[in-house]
């Protein structure tokens, strides 16, 4: 008799759950965060560049000390390194908060660059821990529904946030707005303190930091299914996100304010939801690799139609595709990610997966803000999510492993 799938399983744990809160809330606040600093840098520049920059000045300290974080998050109590991290953020952003109720044009908007170097140190240390952190608060068999709902939080707060800082931005201003991030991330730091502590993996502490890292970077990079699952989510996202360029489209081809902005922020994150909730019941796990390189392909259709288009509605429906399809990838990456790696090399393998992550998303920014600045706006994101296309096929060709991997 075949075991009937049990979507909920992951959630019946309840450290997991308490990890799930935090995660949510955090995002929340830090979408939030993003969309008051980026509507306001831009509202004092009107230059997309200046938008690329914030991705630069978030990358260059997360991207600087995910290594040491993941040392760090292999040698000492991951929870409490996520304590620092979160409490490091509350710092940044009560720091943005009192900028935000100040005269920010007499001021210029270096502050704000500030506070996001700031939080992208706390990154630094953050995402190592929190990635090898929750692998431990449940058993192996149930990482990919773990994956899901840990994806599924993610995503359901990146809908939430920046449609919440958006109207919040409209209604109350800047300053309530960063207020608000600010209680947020009180109650994660409390959600993350229920979490009980864990035992940390047996490791050979007399090992040099450098001999450490160099352990976990070289069982990453001889992984072909965990080294071509990360090179296709880096370059997808690197040449066809369109994130940091949103406020320009929603302001010059949209003609739709913050309020707009906020619902194109969020309408990847409601396909991504949409698509969690279907891969609950019907995990990924037979043919993942095809998936995944079908799914990143049709991402980068999905930003070539974004583009093209002048219509609001359009828009949000292909950006809500573009939400589904990327899950999909995310979810298999993250469950190949926590399956095929040791426990005790969990913070080392994640600081380099995040120094990945790290460099589509952030390096992305700011190589959309460059190019839409030579290139032109709808240029830059049509070649981007054609380039998009070719890392897919040369994948197809070069990752065998990957290709026909089942999970």
């Amino acid at each position: 008799m075949v075991k009937k799938h049990d979507p909920f399983e992951a959630l019946r744990y309840k450290d997991f759950r308490f990890f799930l809160i935090g995660k949510l809330l955090l995002t929340i606040a830090l979408q939030m965060q993003a969309l008051v600093a980026s509507w306001m840098i831009y509202d004092q520049t009107k230059d997309p560049f200046a938008l690329g920059l914030i991705g630069l000045t978030e990358a260059i300290p997360a991207l600087s000390l995910a290594l040491p974080g993941g040392f760090l998050a292999d040698r000492y109590n991951r929870k409490r390194l996520m304590l620092i991290a979160v409490f490091l953020m509350l710092i940044a952003s009560i720091g943005l908060a009192y900028y935000s109720f100040l005269d920010t044009i007499s001021i210029g908007t270096w502050p704000a660059y500030v506070v996001i170097f700031f939080i992208g140190l706390a990154r630094g240390f953050f995402n190592p821990a929190q990635s090898a952190f929750w692998a431990q608060l449940l058993p192996s068999e149930k990482y990919i529904n773990a994956s899901v709902w840990n994806s599924s939080l993610w995503q359901v707060g990146a809908v939430t946030g920046p449609a919440i800082g958006g109207l919040c931005y409209a209604w109350f201003g800047a300053g309530w707005t960063s207020t608000l991030v600010c209680i947020l991330m009180v109650v994660v730091f409390i959600s993350y303190i229920f979490i009980k502590n864990k035992a940390m993996p047996e490791v050979d502490k007399t090992e040099s930091i450098a001999h450490s890292l160099r352990t976990g970077i070289r069982f990453f990079f001889k992984q072909q299914i965990l080294l071509s699952a990360v090179s296709l989510d880096l370059f997808a996202v690197l040449f066809g996100g369109a994130v940091a360029l949103l406020p320009v489209f929603a302001d010059q081809i949209l003609h739709v304010g913050p309020q707009g902005l906020g619902f194109l922020r969020s309408a990847p994150a409601i396909g991504a939801v949409i698509m969690a909730a279907y891969m609950a019941f019907h995990p990924p796990a037979k043919g993942a690799g095809k998936k995944m390189l079908w799914c990143v392909a049709g991402f980068g259709l999905c930003m070539i139609a974004f583009a093209l288009s002048t219509s609001f509605i359009f828009s949000i429906i292909i950006l809500i595709c573009s939400g589904m399809l990327d899950n999909v990838s995310v979810v298999i990456r993250s469950t190949i990610l926590q399956s095929y790696t040791p426990n005790e090399m969990r913070g080392r393998v994640s600081a380099v997966n995040s120094i990945f992550v790290g460099s589509s998303n952030e390096i992305g920014a700011f190589e959309s803000g460059l190019a839409a600045k030579f290139l032109g706006l709808v240029n830059s994101v049509v070649l981007g999510g054609c380039a998009t296309l070719g890392v897919v096929l040369v994948t197809w060709k070069a990752a065998p492993e990957l290709k026909n991997l089942d999970l």
